[in-house]
């Protein structure tokens, strides 16, 4: 008859290897340790669904107007009405009505530049990058001279030639911040050519297009990401700015910088009525800032705080 062994008694109990997490579980860990970014994201959620949610939400037709109502303060101020939460503007114009919907025009500015230069830049980044020679000078050349030229009076000077419009402001900042994207690519694809998985795919004749797109693009997207959410709230102050000079969205389109141009002239008589933008303003681009802070320590582990 086989007896079992036994067990050695001063042996020590197998220890189970934990399970390991996915890449994204890992990416929201690292980003949650930023309380920081994790505050920008929950505001610009609520902003973002403000936005999408804006004819559901706004108490009124951002573009009607209270005439008996005008220049009526909020209502934490003496004369302010529960139907007017925030106060009205110099024509009757139900502001926080006005502000739901601008969100969603500045908004919808910052996310169409930003996807429209990052396309444009991941083109122009990856043909300097695996062309080289003229097709690299041209490129460059041409974005070192956009670089020059300060970013408002270039903004200033293509809305000039195009004429003053929502689209044309698009048009305008995406130029601005083209150059940004192109050097960001171009930088990460000339590191990753000498690398030897692009090698390897080279020696295993991969075309030059599943080369460029497929083998080396994703390996570039960390500061891609990092750089497109900050050049989110770069191009709403951009349109902020066209806006207030005149040369942005036109009136009455609800848009922030807009705003601020129309109620300057009350900034005595009804302070709320410049105050009201200037702070949706700041609180979005703070809230974008401070998330990309906590996308850049996520997606870089060399940058994450002890």
């Amino acid at each position: 008859m086989i007896l079992p062994l036994e067990a050695d008694a001063g042996a020590s109990p197998v220890e189970s290897v934990p399970a390991e997490r996915s890449a994204l579980a890992s990416f929201w860990a690292a980003f949650r340790e930023n309380r920081g970014a994790v505050a920008g994201l929950a505001v610009v959620v609520a902003i973002a669904l403000l936005a999408v949610f804006a004819p559901l939400v706004a108490p009124h037709v951002p573009t009607e107007q209270f005439r008996a109502h005008v220049q009526q303060p909020p209502v934490w101020a003496a004369g302010g009405s529960w139907a007017f939460p925030l106060g009205t503007d110099a024509l009757g114009r139900d502001l926080l009505s006005r502000l739901i919907y601008g969100a969603r025009i500045s908004l919808g500015i910052g996310i169409s530049v930003m996807l429209v230069s990052v396309a444009v830049g991941i083109v122009l980044g990856l043909a300097a990058a695996f062309l080289r020679g003229l097709v690299d000078t041209v490129v460059m050349r041409v974005m070192d001279v956009i670089t020059a030229i300060p970013s408002l009076v270039l903004a200033i000077l293509v809305v000039a030639v195009l004429g003053p419009s929502l689209l044309n402001t698009i048009v305008a900042v995406t130029v601005v911040y083209l150059p940004r994207y192109v050097r960001i690519v171009r930088a990460a694809a000339l590191s990753e050519l000498s690398k030897e998985y692009v090698v390897a795919a080279q020696v295993a004749g991969v075309g030059r297009l599943r080369l460029m797109f497929v083998t080396v693009l994703p390996n570039c997207l960390a500061p891609l990401i990092v750089q497109a959410a900050l050049g989110v709230s770069d191009a709403i102050l951009e349109a902020a700015a066209l806006g207030f000079l005149g040369l942005g969205a036109q009136p009455p389109t609800p848009e922030w910088g807009a705003m601020l141009a129309d109620s300057r002239e009350f900034i005595r008589a009804a302070p709320w009525i410049v105050t009201l933008p200037g702070l949706a303003i700041l609180i979005t681009v703070v809230a974008i800032n401070l998330m990309g802070d906590g996308l850049r320590d996520a997606l870089d582990p060399k940058l994450r705080r002890s």
